[in-house]
């Protein structure tokens, strides 16, 4: 596919579109941000029990006539069309918020302290953790009262009913990648990931932005909707993975024993709509272990990540030597030069435990689609092992480092592999050393993969990297094994009324610019029709998704509730979707 039939500017993108409001020039047609405060603010202290008695007070206090038109017409039971029909639904979502905000927290908390990362090689659908947290979404559902099936705990799915056969889907994933068992801020705080953790209005904890927030966010919306009889045209169909993280094996299943809603939203990215995404995978290279001869130090263990799509805060590398106290003298002093010499932006440390060094470079955690966020301590780590003037001794270790170092360094967008390239709208290739593990037989290094549209598909991509570290071990170790596998990329351009819809949303709550964007992210929209990512990542912040700090703002999470509210109401109602 080439880049200049696929790409449109946002401004192009946006004239193509159709929607449910048409507002002549320099008219108010819809409640926008500030009027959105104000009423958060003079129903924050006592919020009404219903939806209606809601509506009741607001018509008696407001004097904006759209709002008291919207109101009227709800309550008689008359169809809405145009700034009626926006308003309404957008009042349901401030409503929510304030009505469910601290029962959404409490529900987090829930989702949290249940372990849903992969355990070994136990698959997902026989993982403890899994199979209670679907458990618990099945206790949510049905009190909520929605329909709930648990697919094999592949899938869990809860649904609620509209007035005709259409449905459209609502995905997002309840698997996480590993933790610590404590991660440790910046300012000292000892935080379990399994536990909700509020600190200067952040919820901290594993899974807490990536993605159960999204998910007691969509199941109280849900919930809204239905217990105030909000009328729907479309059923709404909410699909919990459990193996994004993993392979997405899960949504294949599902796939595979399920029709798929011809229309559907993931909350699984950023704001204010992701159309692009980057293709994904991983290069792994395969060193056999190695019995290591002479008298130099050897490394005997070095750490990376935990999951390959995680740039860790820490790597470690464990090394036996003879004089172990005289190694790390000169470990530290060679680690403190490379460290100024490459930014001195991270630190490397080194200390004697027996008759071994533990030489650490602390970096900064990262989602591995964000390298530039983080400070990858994986192949600063490599790099100084690989040029310090050390005798370390040959084994898979080394070899490792060496390749590391030789094919990546600390760039991350593949320069010395020769396969950097840029995309006009979903920028460059990213490429990040994230993982080691060592098995009875050999040693793997994974490199994440991030690949945005480009002149030669994701095939040719994978090609020519495996071509050129064939090479390498032609050259340098005989017996690496290389593998290469690179998913496709999406660059979709959707002319439909829905997309107008999650970008008038966002634009008219936040007040911020509301155009599609793209995302170096991987999620399960390229596997959906007509999908399209909103939220849960606001624009212009860190996302802390699969990092060693990972939080939720409360704010934005009380946002995603109101806008998630308003989005399935809009959404299950309008006319059309295309």
């Amino acid at each position: 596919m080439k880049r200049s039939s696929t790409l449109l500017s946002a401004t192009a993108l946006m004239l193509g579109l159709s929607g449910p409001v048409v507002a002549a020039e320099g008219e108010t047609t819809t409640i926008k941000r500030d009027e959105i405060q104000r009423l958060l603010k003079a129903h924050a202290e006592q919020v009404p029990e219903s939806f209606k008695s809601f509506l009741k007070q607001v018509r008696n206090e407001t004097d904006n006539a759209d709002l008291q038109s919207a109101i009227d017409g709800y309550l008689q039971g008359k169809p809405l069309e145009g700034s009626n029909f926006v308003n309404l639904y957008r009042l349901l979502g401030i409503y929510t918020r304030l009505h469910y905000g601290d029962d959404v927290v409490d529900l987090l908390g829930e989702m949290v302290a249940i372990p849903t990362s992969k355990q070994g090689d136990t698959p997902q659908h026989e993982n403890p953790g899994i199979q209670r947290f679907g458990e618990l979404i099945k206790a949510k559902a049905e009190a909520f009262g929605l329909e709930f099936r648990n697919i094999d705990n592949r899938i869990f799915e809860v649904e609620l009913p509209g007035s005709s056969n259409e449905a459209f889907g609502i995905l997002t994933h309840g698997d996480t990648v590993p933790a610590a068992d404590r991660w440790t801020l910046e300012d000292g705080t000892q935080v379990d990931p399994l536990e909700i953790t509020r600190k200067n209005g952040k919820l901290y904890g594993r899974g807490t932005e990536d993605d159960k927030a999204s998910i007691a966010a969509a199941l109280y919306a849900m919930k809204a909707i239905k217990e105030n009889d909000v009328p729907l045209k479309r059923t709404i169909r909410l699909m919990i993975e459990t193996t994004e993280e993993t392979g997405g094996e899960g949504f294949e299943y599902y796939k595979a024993h399920n029709e798929l809603p011809a229309y559907n939203i993931v909350l699984d990215s950023g704001y204010p709509a992701v159309i692009a995404e980057n293709g994904f995978g991983t290069i792994d290279a395969y060193f056999p272990r190695e019995q290591a001869n002479g008298d130099g130090p050897k490394i005997t263990d070095i750490t990376g990540g935990l999951a390959t799509n995680q740039i860790p805060a820490t790597s470690v590398a464990t090394i036996e030597a003879a004089n172990p106290q005289k190694l790390s003298q000169t470990l530290k002093a060679q680690g403190q030069a490379y460290a100024e010499e490459h930014g001195g932006d991270f630190e490397v440390t080194s200390k004697v435990e027996g008759d071994t060094v533990k030489l650490t470079v602390r970096g900064k955690s990262a989602h591995s689609s964000k390298p530039e966020s983080g400070l990858n301590p994986v192949p600063r780590l490599a790099g100084l092992l690989a040029t310090s003037d050390v005798p370390f001794q040959d084994n898979h270790y080394l070899a490792a480092v060496e390749y590391i170092n030789d094919n990546y360094g600390l760039d991350y967008h593949g320069e010395k592999l020769g396969v950097a390239y840029k995309h006009d709208f979903m920028g460059p290739l990213l490429v990040s050393p994230t993982y080691l593990a060592l098995d009875n037989d050999q040693l793997r290094v994974a490199v994440n993969v991030r690949a945005p549209a480009g002149e030669r598909s994701v095939e040719e991509l994978a090609k020519a990297i495996r071509e050129k570290l064939v090479s390498y071990a032609e050259q340098h170790n005989p017996d690496m094994q290389v593998e290469v596998d690179i998913r496709d990329w999406m660059l979709r351009d959707p002319q439909g009324a829905w997309l107008q819809t999650l970008l008038n949303i966002f634009g008219d709550t936040t007040g911020l610019p509301a155009d599609p964007v793209s995302s170096a992210g991987s999620t399960t929209a390229k596997l959906l029709p007509n999908a399209v990512n909103f939220g849960p990542s606001m624009p212009g912040e860190d996302y802390t998704g699969h990092t060693s700090e990972e939080f939720k703002r409360m704010d934005n999470l009380m946002l995603d509730i109101q806008m998630f509210t308003e989005m399935l109401a809009r959404i299950g109602n309008q006319e059309r979707l295309n």
